[in-house]
């Protein structure tokens, strides 16, 4: 049996516009619809309240909201409660700046490194001119001892990964 034009051409609009959806979904699953920059993806996500003080203490936000791309691997606050007492307060004092700028541009790596290269790397160079070590078993990745909690957060600017610990330059 053969629907009428009528109906024959309100399917193929119906499959036409979920197709335009579904494609549409993907090119935004695939980050390429990207909106917030490092800085504002994880100002949202409420749990680096801490390293978004550091950075502004340190002035690199400005930096870390530039064109990029950045990777970052991103302390939670809760990764930054666990540095010895005091440790943070001092280092957020003017004179220690260069300091903590240092420790900050540790954790940025230039360009975008997803979580499927990073399985196949070894170490990386960061914004500081420092090597960090990458450990991968099992799926699970550490970054110099710190456990990757969350992967491929995407930014305009870049990506963030989650870790569970700051990481130190030696």
């Amino acid at each position: 049996m053969q629907l009428p034009i009528a109906k024959r051409m309100g399917l193929w609009a119906v499959c036409c516009l979920g197709l335009v959806a579904a494609a549409n979904a993907e090119h935004h699953e695939k980050g390429n619809m990207k909106t917030n920059d490092i800085v504002d993806t994880a100002v949202g996500a409420g749990q680096f309240n801490t390293l978004a003080a550091a950075l502004k203490s340190a002035n690199l936000v400005d930096t870390l909201k530039g064109e990029g791309p950045f990777t970052v691997f991103a302390p939670t606050d809760a990764a930054f409660a666990k540095l010895p007492e005091g440790t943070l307060e001092n280092l957020m004092k003017p004179e220690n700046r260069d300091q903590l700028t240092a420790i900050l541009t540790y954790h940025v790596v230039p360009g975008e490194v997803y979580a499927a290269d990073v399985l196949r790397m070894t170490s990386a160079t960061t914004v500081n001119g420092s090597d960090i070590t990458i450990e991968a078993d099992k799926g699970a990745v550490r970054i110099d001892g710190a456990n990757v909690v969350q992967a491929d957060i995407r930014a305009s600017n870049g990506v963030i990964h989650v870790i569970d610990a700051v990481i130190l330059p030696n």
